[in-house]
């Protein structure tokens, strides 16, 4: 169906951080997928797991137990400090459907609405679109479910403006990754946090983008110093096949009962085995510090370049801000060059290579858009 743009590349291969087109051209890929395939493409790791586990045992459904799920479910619940109840989805909007189920039925009736930001993006889902905050991707769909809030990101009064008795939680981003790479702030989720407790609300944060050491920490709430009620995640966890988890304080999580949600093929031994290989990677190649120390690096440099007015964001989640609405030729004229990168906004550039990218390649990706950037200077100078 319609719902992308016609492809400009076909890839066919994937190595670490670079792709290969049907003719046999090679890039760069500093978008991962969206964010997906952290530790590049084909590692070797992840693959001898999936190719393992598709030999022993794929698929038995939900109705019986598996080995594989579990060890991953006590992996997630120890790296985001313990505690706490793991269910695995397919997809971030499967994760993010699973906490507004999660806080509708802990909250109970009427106390049912979720307050999320204006520019977050939480999935594609009737539900989760209408967690999204972006209006524009809603009139299509209309009319949407009903229980969701939208207040200025970053602005802690409006948000207490909106919590009135019928609200149950709060759904928010670390770093709002669709919607331009906007980080939040100490004071913002502190805020958010203090709020909820007053009120005994669930603070939710959405990690489907941020988490698992794309920000330079584990999960990018670590940043503000709050722990939250419910995490999802999902994007990275298997490095390119769908797992996705929503993970709630055991006490919260309590809320569910059997029957209250399903899924098919969420925490499958195939999925799963991805995300039990990707785990023991990550924390053993340390990525949140690799994350950290390459970010600075790579913001540093996209600082420098012709055309570039400011970079934000966290660790290798990052976005350069051009001198004008010119991001998408940008990205285009790069990807002829062999470098994958995205317009995440008319005037903005996202950049979010493999957690594992090496120097060499982050000094390639700057030199390529440096060459472009330089050439859309000009072009602008001398039209």
């Amino acid at each position: 169906m319609s719902t992308y743009a016609p492809a400009r590349v076909t890839f066919v291969r994937g190595r670490g951080s670079e792709l290969f087109d049907d003719g046999g051209r090679r890039y760069l890929d500093f978008l991962c997928g969206l964010g997906v395939t952290s530790l590049g493409h084909a590692h070797p790791a992840v693959t001898e797991a999936v190719a393992h586990q598709a030999a022993t045992l794929s698929h038995v459904s939900n109705l019986f137990a598996n080995q594989v799920g579990p060890e991953v479910a006590t992996s997630l619940d120890r790296l985001l400090g313990g505690g706490g109840q793991v269910f695995f989805t397919n997809s971030g909007a499967e994760a993010n459907e699973c906490a507004l189920k999660l806080a509708r039925k802990s909250g109970g009736r009427g106390r049912h609405v979720v307050v999320s930001a204006y520019g977050s993006f939480h999935g594609r889902t009737l539900a989760t679109l209408h967690a999204t905050g972006q209006p524009a991707k809603h009139e299509a769909f209309q009319p949407l479910p009903e229980g969701f809030r939208h207040v200025a990101w970053c602005d802690l009064e409006a948000l207490e403006r909106a919590l009135d008795p019928s609200v149950g939680a709060v759904l928010l981003e670390p770093v709002q990754g669709e919607g331009g790479v906007n980080p939040a702030t100490v004071e913002y989720f502190a805020g958010a946090r203090r709020l909820c407790d007053e009120r005994g609300l669930l603070l939710m944060v959405d990690e489907v983008q941020t988490g698992l050491g794309r920000t330079g920490r584990w999960f990018g709430f670590e940043h503000f110093g709050v722990r939250p009620d419910v995490v999802t995640v999902a994007k990275a966890l298997g490095n390119g096949m769908p797992i996705g988890a929503c993970w709630a304080r055991a006490d919260v999580a309590a809320a569910f009962v059997p029957g209250d949600h399903g899924t098919t093929y969420g925490g499958q031994p195939l999925a799963a085995a991805a995300a039990r290989a990707t785990l023991a990677v990550m924390e053993a190649e340390d990525v949140p510090s690799r994350a950290a120390t390459v970010g600075a690096r790579l913001a540093a440099g996209l600082g420098r370049l012709p055309g570039v007015v400011s970079v934000r964001g966290l660790g290798l989640l990052l976005a350069a801000e051009l001198d004008g609405p010119h991001a998408r030729r940008v990205t285009d004229v790069a990807l002829d060059r062999g470098l994958v990168v995205n317009a995440v906004s008319p005037s903005a550039i996202r950049l979010a290579p493999p957690l594992l990218v090496a120097d060499t390649e982050i000094d390639e990706a700057l030199s390529i858009l440096a060459e472009v950037l330089t050439e859309r200077v000009a072009e602008v100078c001398h039209p």
